[in-house]
């Protein structure tokens, strides 16, 4: 650092001053004036390492590092004390699961959880960055909160989560949200408590998002939402290089936990009362393949079927990891629930070619009459890309066509997005918006005549629910959700909350269904 850096770094990150705010707003207008590179060579000149796509498409032959000793530094662990903190969650459920363990973290900080954002000292973004729309409630968020941090000069904003890991996102950040404290991965959570430090005391924004694959760190602490349902990381990471997915680079390779670890957690979860697990994975039935042992999916939830858990369910897998161990497995039955989200993205072999999702429709269609074999009342849901570049109306009514063959109950419907960085960003987007609009529609339209006619059929049935809490259109209803994921509304006693509960259905919706409690037949577990 030059004596002009060193001058410039001084003023800008002056503590004495007799107005901060009067300070705060000057920096801004200054950082505002800056290009990136000069941001960079201003601002950050201590903490900025920003992420870099091509590191992270270098799949590193090094065996994971697992890790038991995280602990938070002695000068940490009461900084919280007093202090609030306000996670904003964004995506799927892997940042949900990250969520529980950044409260965690701030918990054992000394830090009490608010949703008031006026009442918050630390905000966190956790970002999804599958889908550009949510990319776009991110950095709305981040314009709302810039009020209250010329307000709150002491509050601490951070940007975390795959979001973090794009260089495009992160340069946007400095450029035009200098008032952001804090950006770090999905890599390195386990570093919150010395970057929250580095921000709080070194009065810098702190950038460390790294490129580099993940450790695995085992003993994070996690403050986990609710005490009915809990999610179990199983696996981290993807090496399937969707041509339209971000995922592999912001979350890095396959890397699996050690069976004997997620066994010890499950366990401490029955142990606590919980009535349901879904084991998460990016890919989830990849598990297992990058460990020296000759075990997957199948093999571990044999395990876990034998713990007192109810329910265990696992999200999100792949087509092409779904063997015939798994399948036989869950056929078992118990508390190994049937319910299966299996992607298929396309009903075109020549679209699931370019998107490199490497099977067939044959493949799939082949997968799903095995598990229909083992299974017959398995409900599968799926995921679809409508208007992905190139895709013509006869391969759009592959897609169609393929939703009835395979009768799914459900499906997450998107339209085609380009994510910076993948190769199908690259390519011409030349199908047209309406077009892509009107795919949607007529797609939305089939998915929710098959739902309605899947729910019909559970009219005058009974159906076991867990009980999870008051409905969110009326606190005098509960709600819950059926062995295959089915949303259930009823009028009951909040007592039962927590339970599985024997429900007839007397009303079927396109998406929910109506039903009364038959109260003699509490199930208590």
């Amino acid at each position: 650092m030059n004596e002009k850096q060193r001058l410039e770094s001084q003023q800008i990150n002056r503590e004495n001053s007799t107005d901060v705010k009067s300070d705060t707003n000057d920096n801004l207008d200054r950082l505002k004036k800056l290009s990136s590179d000069e941001l960079i060579s201003k601002y950050f000149q201590t903490t900025y390492e920003p992420p870099n796509l091509k590191k992270a498409r270098s799949r590193r032959k090094k065996d994971v590092d697992i890790h038991y000793d995280f602990d938070i530094p002695l000068e940490m662990k009461a900084v919280g004390k007093g202090k609030k903190f306000l996670i904003r969650t964004y995506g799927c459920q892997m940042n949900e699961h990250d969520t529980e363990i950044m409260a965690g973290i701030l918990t054992n900080m000394g830090y009490q959880s608010t949703e008031d954002t006026n009442d918050a000292d630390i905000i966190l973004l956790n970002t999804c960055a599958i889908r550009e729309n949510a990319e776009n409630k991110v950095f709305g968020e981040i314009g709302h909160l810039k009020p209250l941090k010329l307000e709150k000069p002491d509050l601490i904003i951070g940007v975390c989560g795959c979001m973090s890991q794009e260089e495009s996102v992160v340069n946007r950040i400095l450029k035009k949200h200098p008032f952001v404290d804090l950006i770090f991965g999905t890599h390195n959570i386990h570093r919150l408590p010395t970057l929250i430090n580095e921000a709080m005391f070194g009065k810098e924004m702190v950038v460390e998002v790294w490129s580099k694959e993940g450790d695995i760190i085992e003993n994070l602490p996690k403050v986990r939402n609710g005490k009915i349902k809990a999610w179990v990381n199983i696996m981290y990471g993807c090496d399937k290089f969707c041509t339209y997915c971000i995922v592999p680079y912001t979350r890095g390779k396959e890397r699996s936990r050690r069976p004997e670890d997620i066994i010890q957690e499950v366990r401490h979860l029955a142990a606590q009362g919980y009535k349901e697990v879904t084991l998460l994975g990016q890919n989830v039935n990849a598990y297992g393949k990058d460990l020296d042992i000759d075990y997957g999916l199948g093999d571990l939830m044999n395990e876990i079927s034998k713990i007192d858990i109810p329910r265990i369910r696992f999200t999100t897998s792949h087509p092409r990891d779904f063997d015939d161990r798994l399948i036989e497995v869950l056929a078992q039955g118990g508390n190994l629930l049937d319910h299966i989200h299996l992607p298929v993205q396309s009903g075109s072999s020549d679209i699931l070619r370019v998107m490199a999702r490497r099977y067939t429709r044959e493949d799939y269609l082949d997968l799903v009459k095995k598990i229909r074999q083992a299974m017959p009342n398995a409900t599968l849901t799926t995921d679809i890309i409508v208007g992905f570049p190139n895709e013509t109306d006869e391969q759009f009514e592959e897609t169609m066509t393929l939703m009835e063959e395979v009768g799914f109950e459900s499906a997450y419907t998107f339209i085609y997005s380009p994510r910076e960085g993948t190769p199908a960003a690259k390519w011409e987007d030349n199908i047209p918006m309406e077009v892509k609009k009107a795919r949607l529609q007529r797609l939305n339209e089939l998915v929710n005549k098959q739902s309605r006619e899947a729910m019909k059929k559970y009219e005058g049935k009974i159906v076991k629910v867990l009980v999870e809490g008051e409905s969110k259109k009326d606190p005098d209803v509960l709600s819950g959700y059926t062995e295959r994921n089915k949303l259930v509304n009823f009028k009951g006693p909040k007592s039962i909350i927590g339970n599985i509960v024997e429900v007839k259905v007397t009303n079927a919706k396109t998406w929910t269904l109506d039903g009364e409690l038959i109260e003699e037949a509490i199930e208590v577990k």
